[in-house]
């Protein structure tokens, strides 16, 4: 196993969890959240579980994200900030 691919994925998946959670408009956290589990998919894929790693890119990169982004764009501005 290549470490350094290791090491490369799981700062990336930390960066986007970190700019998810910090950015402040709603699109940009769902799509933030989409390549987090993109991400995600990526480390369980080379750490070997492809099972998981196909449920986590079906269902947290894939529905989760078009859920979370149709959410957002049903939602309407109460303020302007």
């Amino acid at each position: 196993m290549i470490w350094q691919l290791d090491l490369a994925i799981l700062t990336l998946v930390v960066i986007c969890a970190v700019a998810a959670i910090s950015v402040k408009d709603l699109l940009s956290a769902a799509i933030l959240f989409g390549a987090y589990s993109f991400m995600m998919c990526l480390l369980w894929a080379i750490m070997g579980a492809v099972d998981v790693a196909f449920t986590e890119a079906s269902v947290g990169a894939g529905v989760s994200t078009v859920f979370f982004v149709a959410a957002v764009f049903r939602t309407t501005r109460r303020s302007m900030d």
